[in-house]
């Protein structure tokens, strides 16, 4: 069906390093009456590792990623710590510069501006990075290295569009999915944020995404994956956590857990002792589950 043999994602073992992004006890009103308020939230994630966080959607998932990007203003400056930096009061663009990187769920309107190019959609984000990536020098916008740009995602993550001039909205969802991630990824960062990095996308590029995402992982980039996928999350992550009723489980190793014990934390008894048998392991053989 798509052409070809399956593409496996391969996930090796290896060390974490130093703690990139820090959650010190993050509570947060939501400001949407339909929204879910966030319960004393810590999580450490470090360079060179994936965590995953499963869950029902409307738990809190857009309250902490908002949080976490910068969309979402916070009182206390300590409940979002970004590479060292106490980034709680610092606004989107200030954590990007920081070496944030970030993936919503929403791609047109948040992910992307549809009546703009795709090279210019790149701008957006690559802007801050303008240095590293040659987007922008001397205050300048230079035309050329933004269009050499949004051409290397486009062939990379093999998106079908009319090239880099293409409007975002007349991809479709899938194409425009990948062209996201693939910038995010692109612009180099040091700590990067996707929720539902595979919605409406192919098998193969869904794949093609995970192992994208992997490959980040190995460079020393630290990675946190939001998704209702509990097949993606176990194929790809090294610990997982479960967001249910705005609190946080602990996050643990993939190796010390199951889809039935994950299926009980979502329900938020997280106390629920852990005696599930092992987790699946990383192949493209696992049932597929949908929180």
């Amino acid at each position: 069906m798509i052409g070809g043999d399956l593409p496996s994602c391969r996930l090796l073992p290896r060390a974490p390093g130093e703690v990139r992004l820090a959650l010190e006890h993050l509570s947060v009103a939501s400001d949407d009456p339909f929204g879910t308020a966030l319960h004393d939230i810590c999580l450490d994630l470090r360079a060179g590792e994936i965590v995953g966080i499963a869950g029902v959607s409307g738990n809190g998932q857009q309250e902490l990623l908002r949080a976490i990007s910068g969309e979402l203003p916070l009182r206390q400056p300590q409940g979002v710590r970004l590479l060292g930096v106490d980034a709680g009061r610092v606004a989107a663009a200030g954590r990007r510069q920081l070496g944030l990187a970030f993936v919503p769920e929403e791609r047109l309107g948040r992910g992307a501006v549809p009546d703009l190019s795709l090279a210019d959609n790149a701008l957006l984000t690559g802007y801050i990075a303008g240095a590293a990536t040659g987007m922008v020098g001397r205050g300048l916008i230079r035309r050329g290295a933004v269009r050499a740009f949004a051409r290397d995602v486009i062939a990379r993550f093999n998106v079908k569009c009319g090239g880099e001039q293409s409007a975002a909205a007349s991809l479709s969802g899938g194409n425009l999915q990948k062209f996201i991630v693939g910038r995010e990824i692109a612009l180099r960062p040091k700590v990067m944020v996707v929720a539902q990095p595979t919605w409406g996308v192919d098998i193969g590029a869904a794949m093609l995404i995970r192992q994208a995402i992997i490959d980040l992982r190995d460079r020393d980039v630290a990675v946190l994956v939001v998704s209702e996928e509990l097949e993606e999350l176990f194929m790809m992550c090294d610990r997982l956590a479960v967001l249910a009723g705005g609190r946080l489980s602990r996050a643990v190793p993939v190796a010390d857990t199951s889809v039935s014990q994950i299926g009980v934390w979502m329900s938020g008894d997280f106390d629920h002792p852990n005696t599930a048998a092992a987790a699946p392991q990383h192949t493209t053989g696992a049932p597929h589950v949908t929180a």
